[in-house]
């Protein structure tokens, strides 16, 4: 068997250890799990399991630019390639299944967008990234890396032909096409933004209005931990709020990636969830509420799936090698990760009781037309995919509305928290945070993405393995 075949087969080697010992839960279940909070049956509350999927670096045009009656990519593109004089060059059908994306920090963000234009996401990857096949598209290697213009491929777009589930699942449950990033930076500020709503650095370490906005621009002191007692994020998060309302919740990595949660193993970074993706180890609030041991290998969402032990909020975050990472992942990998997730909660007891989000963290350098609104100095970023899927879904909904990761934050206090946002005005714990994202005007309501009159919909089994280059 061959490097990628292994890979590809982890997921169901290591869901069937979990299944084989179940009757051993604990050893693949947490031991204190608490029961989901308990509710009025209506609307909303007959979600008692809401399950958060990140995967990696993709824009939504990329994946849903040719999606029926999604806002997706214009008749007309013209992003000037300076190889090529300025000439315009358009989006393409991209077949190949490991793309290679650009770069996507603050800096390439600002010159993608170029103040609306969105005209700069080929010179970002032409200056930045230096890409051989951008400044020279014609050299060797390069058939395969560029579009028929010569255009590299932060230009291509996918369709059903290459992530048919992905599609299978806009047309079955709820796709967003407003979903921006929740800020225009790289990987870590998202995250911290998806478990906290800010993204900063802070001169104490256990004083929370010490902390200023940092997203890892010109200047930053943004960092990941160090080591077990490093916790650089002083802010107060969502699992704060949770922990102290008794709601249980998990954060779930790559297995083996789990050292008093600080990543210390020594494997490939294909192999591994990155801190990048795992900041919840860096928050003061999760040492000092003795809730490192949440943070799990995600064999123990499937073992929690076969024995009723679901928690009340899930956070599931791949390895490099299976999220779509562009240079790192195929989208297959990616597409049968989410898939064996998606699948397994469909043939568990959960699922009539469940809401499973799908988003990317970042666009990645790749296209996307529309303009991200500005509604702090940290954001929002550029848009990505995300997807809605549960029994109460409406079918086939496209989602119009204004989503980032602050509506999922907004989900979990509406559910569970009796409407509490991270407010420094009622937070226990105040912080210094400039917004309180989850209560900005314009954000959208994902509780209207749901019908709860509806029957329970019955599961959608999909083939996990899917097309392949």
């Amino acid at each position: 068997m061959n490097t990628r075949d292994v890979r590809l087969s982890r997921l169901r080697r290591l869901l069937l250890v979990c299944v084989v010992t179940i009757v051993f839960a604990a050893a693949c279940t947490s031991s204190d799990s608490t029961p989901a909070v308990t509710a009025d049956k209506r609307g909303i509350f007959k979600l008692d399991h809401l399950i958060f999927v990140v995967m990696e670096n993709r824009s939504f045009d990329h994946y849903f630019g040719t999606y029926p009656g999604a806002d997706g990519l214009p008749e007309k593109i013209c992003v000037p390639h300076p190889a090529f004089g300025g000439k315009c060059m358009h989006a393409y059908h991209d077949t190949d299944f490991m793309d290679e994306g650009g770069p996507h920090t603050k800096k390439a963000s600002d010159e993608a967008v170029n103040g609306g234009k969105m005209d700069g996401f080929i010179r970002v990857v032409y200056d930045e990234d230096k890409n051989p096949c951008a400044v020279n598209p014609s050299g060797p290697g390069c058939r395969l890396r560029v579009g028929p213009q010569g255009q590299p491929e932060v230009m291509g777009y996918h369709t059903r032909d290459e992530i048919p589930n992905y599609w299978a699942y806009a047309d079955e449950f709820v796709l967003q096409d407003r979903m921006f990033a929740p800020t225009d930076s790289w990987t870590l500020p998202a995250h911290l933004y998806l478990v906290s709503g800010w993204s900063a650095s802070c001169r104490s370490q256990t004083d929370p209005m010490s902390c200023r906005s940092d997203i890892g621009g010109e200047g930053s002191k943004l960092r990941t931990p160090r080591g077990p007692e490093d916790t650089p994020y002083a802010w107060t998060d969502i699992t704060y709020l949770l922990h102290e309302n008794g709601v249980s919740w998990s954060y779930y990595i790559a297995p083996g990636g789990e050292c008093e949660g600080i990543r210390c193993d020594k494997r490939g970074l294909e192999e591994i969830t990155t801190d990048f993706q795992n900041p919840l180890p860096g928050f003061r609030t999760v040492l000092d509420n003795n809730q490192r041991e949440n943070i799990r290998p995600y064999t123990e969402f499937f073992a929690a799936l076969g024995t009723d032990r679901l928690p009340s909020v899930s956070w599931i975050m791949p390895a490099i090698g299976e999220s779509d990472h562009p240079g790192h992942s195929s989208i297959a990998d990616g597409q049968e990760f989410v898939t064996d997730i998606v699948n397994s909660v469909m043939q568990s007891s959960a699922w009539e009781r469940s809401a499973i989000f799908v988003t990317w963290d970042d666009w990645g350098g790749f296209y996307d037309h529309v303009k991200p609104p500005r509604i702090d100095m940290n954001g929002y970023g550029i848009r990505v995919p995300g997807l809605l899927i549960s029994p109460y879904a409406k079918r086939g909904y496209i989602d119009h509305q204004l989503h980032t990761f602050d509506s999922y934050l907004k989900l979990i206090e509406d559910r569970f928290l009796g409407s509490e946002r991270l407010d420094p005005d009622t937070l226990s714990r105040p912080d210094s945070r400039p917004t309180v994202r989850e209560a900005v005007e314009k954000l959208g309501d994902l509780q209207q993405e749901f019908d709860f009159t509806q029957e329970p919909r019955p599961p959608v089994i999909l083939d996990s393995a899917g097309p392949r280059a």
